[in-house]
């Protein structure tokens, strides 16, 4: 006699629009996010299309039990958060900003999880009213936190510096350390914190690179860095990926936060 599979927690990954050997438009995911969502988390991945033509924030909110942002080559476009674009903003993707930033703000109010990674961790930012340095690396002061130009991708997703946690604070009691070896390979930052926006960690050069949003009623942990990266033996990465499993598990099963079962 068979009997019924458990469902898995359903994680929505947000792809990213790219074009196929330069001319055929795809969207899409990075395989290391799957990988993540799947051995780590324990939950099901599905790499969402983010384009407000093809598909609504509330019908992903009913899809979907946690979204994961990922990181991406286009970046938040500055009027979202009252500037104006110049060249050091680099290329955009205003589909996924139309998608991604109010489906923030909705998961943030229903606690439903949301996982920021690089980009994600800027989208949370800004979603929340806050605002984004162009080019941290022409900041005084700052170390380029871009990605290596060359290289294998282990030599580019190699640990390069560390991230000293809030004493105390959440990152510090996931993690079991104060401070952790992460990679880096972003060129944005953050520059004003947005409403209820924690800076729970920071770089040696002070830029943040791990986030939560204050009385949110679920999970919203965001990192700068990419632990999606061998997030299966990473000692930083784990913990991250099985807190946010768990999260999407409690979701999955109908335990709503206070305020989403009031609402």
């Amino acid at each position: 006699m068979s009997h019924p599979s458990v469902r898995r927690p359903v994680v929505g990954i947000i792809g990213n629009m790219s074009l196929l050997n330069e001319s055929y438009p795809v969207h899409a995911g990075g395989t290391m996010n799957s990988e993540a969502v799947a051995e780590v988390a324990g939950c099901l991945p599905l790499i969402i299309p983010s384009d407000p033509r093809l598909v609504s924030v509330a019908e992903l909110l009913e899809l979907c039990d946690a979204f994961l942002l990922t990181g991406g080559r286009p970046n938040v476009h500055p009027s979202e958060y009252g500037e104006d674009e110049t060249p050091a903003h680099g290329s955009f993707d205003r589909c996924r900003d139309a998608i991604t930033l109010p489906l923030v703000r909705a998961c943030i109010e229903r606690g439903q999880p949301i996982l920021g990674i690089c980009r994600g961790f800027q989208e949370v930012n800004v979603a929340m009213g806050g605002t984004l340095f162009p080019e941290i690396r022409d900041l005084p002061g700052r170390m380029n936190h871009r990605m290596p130009p060359d290289g294998t991708l282990e030599e580019k997703f190699a640990l390069r510096h560390p991230v000293r946690f809030t004493p105390g604070g959440v990152f510090h009691h996931l993690m079991g350390a104060e401070e952790v070896m992460t990679n880096t390979l972003h060129g944005q930052g953050i520059n004003r914190p947005g409403a209820r926006i924690v800076i729970d960690g920071t770089a040696p050069d002070g830029t943040p690179e791990a986030i939560y949003v204050q009385g949110a009623p679920g999970f919203t942990l965001s990192v700068q860095w990419h632990p999606e990266w061998n997030a299966a033996g990473d000692p930083v990465s784990r913990p991250l990926f099985t807190a946010f499993g768990r999260a999407a598990a409690e979701w999955a099963a109908g335990r709503r936060p206070a305020l989403a079962r009031s609402a």
